[in-house]
């Protein structure tokens, strides 16, 4: 007399869905039936229900207990494999954490990248935008740099930001002359900003299009022709080379 597949499920500790799902990914083979139709388990299933959930005890996929199984030759090389792997995951969970640890910290949203948490709580809501982007745009350490400025008040920063889309000329031009003053003095602290996108983790040319499109979208027209002519007077201010 065999098992039902909710008594199988019973005995091995385990739920229908996943003694199902064992027979869809082909880790389990399907019992023969009673003349009622119904499966009839037999200690096979048990003992290789048993097998599978104590391979993912030790942290063995699903996908991957096929081929472990079939290790023979060699099984020190494919348990290496394994190590290595969760020795990977146990890393990354960590590291895990440790974020969520300063993110309760700071209280900052569960959302802010690396290392912004520290910062997130005197960022509006478009600088949050901004950032995020950044931190897919730049390498770790460029963004460690531009989390040490974003921490630092500005006089201009306030200005900056009301800084109204109809804003006249002469009002662009004085802020513009201001941002120049400020933008130098971070690249004259870190030289790597006078070419910012040498330390960029993706393609130049993809990294570019990243940053002008989250420009012109979280900033208003004034706003950007305030920085578009800052960094033009930081450009003409440079001693020019021979032709």
């Amino acid at each position: 007399m065999g098992w039902s597949t909710r008594q199988l499920a019973e005995l091995a500790g385990t739920t229908v869905k996943a003694i199902r799902h064992y027979h869809q990914i082909g880790l389990l083979d399907e019992p023969d039936r009673a003349a009622n139709g119904y499966k009839q388990y037999e200690t096979s299933h048990l003992v290789r229900v048993l097998q599978i959930t104590r391979m993912k005890e030790l942290g063995v996929p699903l996908a991957a207990i096929s081929a472990m199984e079939r290790a023979d030759d060699d099984p020190e090389a494919a348990i290496e494999v394994l190590d290595a792997d969760l020795a990977a995951t146990i890393e990354r969970l960590q590291r895990i954490r440790s974020e969520l640890a300063i993110v309760l910290k700071y209280r900052a949203p569960v959302d802010m990248p690396t290392p912004f948490q520290l910062v997130a709580g005197s960022l509006s809501e478009r600088d949050r935008k901004l950032v995020t982007v950044l931190s897919r745009v730049f390498e770790p350490d460029a963004l460690e740099d531009f989390r040490a400025l974003l921490g630092e008040h500005n006089d201009n920063d306030q200005q900056f930001d009301t800084l109204p889309t109809d804003a006249d000329a002469d009002v662009i031009e004085e802020l513009a002359q201001h941002l120049a003053v400020e933008i130098q003095r971070d690249q004259e602290r870190f030289p790597w900003m006078t070419d910012s996108l040498g330390k960029a983790k993706l393609n130049r040319q993809f990294a570019e299009s990243a940053l002008q499109t989250a420009i012109l979208d979280l900033y208003n027209p004034a706003q950007v022709k305030a920085l578009a002519r800052a960094f033009a007077i930081i450009e003409n201010s440079r001693p020019q080379s021979p032709p």
